[in-house]
């Protein structure tokens, strides 16, 4: 193991590529509990879409397709731009490194931005179960399950994306520095396989809420 290669190896691990295996394992295995954690979830709609399909596609014509498909879009945009920052750090290219992450960290907070703006509208629809609730529609104590599940699932997602763009914005500041290199991306890998789950999860979110009978 080269010189400048041992001062980035924790005393634990003989060198840096078991240091990278390791990590990279831990994160699998961090996200094998996460997909559990959204399946829960999604169980739970399967299980009451079964029961109640004319009121959830009833429930699901009040969410805003327009803005959910810009945010799909804004979301897959990030997830390329994340790829691409692995691909630059292993290639050792340090400014697009910087442009690629800081790109990821735009593209998130205005995914977040925009589903704010959508919260903000189910409250001022007081379409918000147990806190500002009035549904005139057909079916309004399904309606209600279905929007505690929406806010469930997409106040899940939405948390998993705040914490991530802080450790983004954090690896972004020091990526400015020059911290990550070919020989040190573990940390830009593991953050990649991290980002791409939060847009997986979307994936499967934007359908089942969005799309799903909305005749």
């Amino acid at each position: 193991m080269a010189h400048g290669e041992s001062s980035l190896v924790a005393p634990y691990f003989r060198d840096i590529e078991q240091q990278r295996e390791t990590n990279t394992l831990g994160m699998w295995v961090f996200l094998v509990t996460e997909v559990m954690l959204f399946g829960g979830i999604f169980m739970a709609y399967a299980v009451y879409f079964y029961n109640y399909p004319e009121a959830f596609g009833e429930a699901g014509r009040e969410l805003d397709i327009v803005l959910s498909s810009v945010n799909t879009f804004v979301l897959l945009c990030s997830s390329l731009t994340m790829a691409l920052a692995v691909w630059a750090c292993q290639s050792n290219k340090q400014k697009l490194l910087v442009i690629f992450l800081t790109s990821t960290l735009v593209l998130g907070s205005i995914f977040l931005g925009i589903k704010g703006f959508e919260y903000y509208e189910k409250y001022e629809k007081a379409l918000i179960p147990g806190i500002n609730w009035h549904y005139e529609g057909e079916f309004p104590d399904e309606a209600q399950i279905f929007f505690s599940l929406y806010f469930a699932a997409t106040g899940l997602h939405a948390t998993h994306m705040i914490i991530g763009g802080t450790v983004l914005a954090i690896i972004t500041m020091k990526a400015m520095r020059g911290f990550y290199s070919a020989v040190n991306f573990d940390t830009i890998e593991i953050m990649g396989l991290y980002w791409h789950f939060v847009d997986i999860a979307w994936v499967f979110i934007f359908p089942l809420f969005y799309l799903i009978e909305r005749y």
